[in-house]
């Protein structure tokens, strides 16, 4: 036997008319939703703490000035009365006789050293030079040529200067200009054998720096 539903039980025909009603409650609801107002309500604020800064200012270095000391104040004067005796410390010899002659008779004292005899002028140039005796013909045949500056095959010119003195004697010959020192020793040698007639400044003789060249040549 077969059900029959009732015509008022067949819900599927009243779909569309509960889904107008919905469609209008949601629109309403949002509605009301937009015209609501939320200003009461208290506002989430996030308030970030500001970071403290350091100002870095550069510090000059000051140097501290030392102020000089203050002069010392000057002493300040004591006067001394008239009628102070001042004391001489002064300790005379009473032996001492005043009324004693002194004895004049007698020098200075001797210090038993005679005077040196001033230092006479050596002269480069004067009015007559010394000349050598026998001239420089006899200065060459004095030198001897040393035997080993002739086998190593040395030669040349030796400057020789000396002084010759109010005698007409050599005093300090040295080289000036060598060549070696074996030709050198015999320049010397050679030169301090020779005699001088001595050289005379306003007619008298003096002392006079002279050089002479050595001549050594192998032949």
């Amino acid at each position: 036997m077969a059900l029959r539903k009732k015509e008022g039980a067949d819900l599927r025909s009243q779909y569309p008319l509960y889904v107008e009603i919905g469609l209008v409650l949601s629109l309403t609801l949002l509605i009301v939703a937009f015209r609501a107002d939320f200003s009461n309500q208290s506002s989430f604020q996030v308030q970030m703490e500001e970071q403290e800064t350091v100002d870095m200012k550069q510090i000059q270095q000051t140097q501290q000035e030392k102020e000089p000391p203050p002069p010392p104040k000057p002493p300040v004067p004591q006067e001394v009365p008239n009628n102070e005796v001042i004391e001489n410390e002064t300790d005379f010899d009473a032996s001492l006789d005043m009324d004693e002659r002194l004895d004049t008779s007698q020098g200075p004292p001797d210090d038993g050293e005679e005077e040196e005899e001033e230092e006479q002028e050596i002269f480069m140039v004067v009015e007559n030079q010394p000349e050598l005796v026998g001239g420089m013909k006899a200065l060459q045949q004095s030198v001897e040529y040393p035997e080993f500056a002739k086998k190593a095959g040395i030669e040349g010119r030796v400057i020789v200067q000396f002084v010759v003195d109010e005698q007409g004697n050599i005093q300090e010959p040295k080289v000036t200009r060598g060549v070696h020192k074996l030709l050198n020793e015999e320049a010397v040698r050679a030169v301090r054998e020779q005699s001088f007639k001595p050289g005379k400044q306003r007619g008298e003789a003096v002392k006079v720096q002279m050089s002479l060249p050595v001549t050594f040549r192998l032949r």
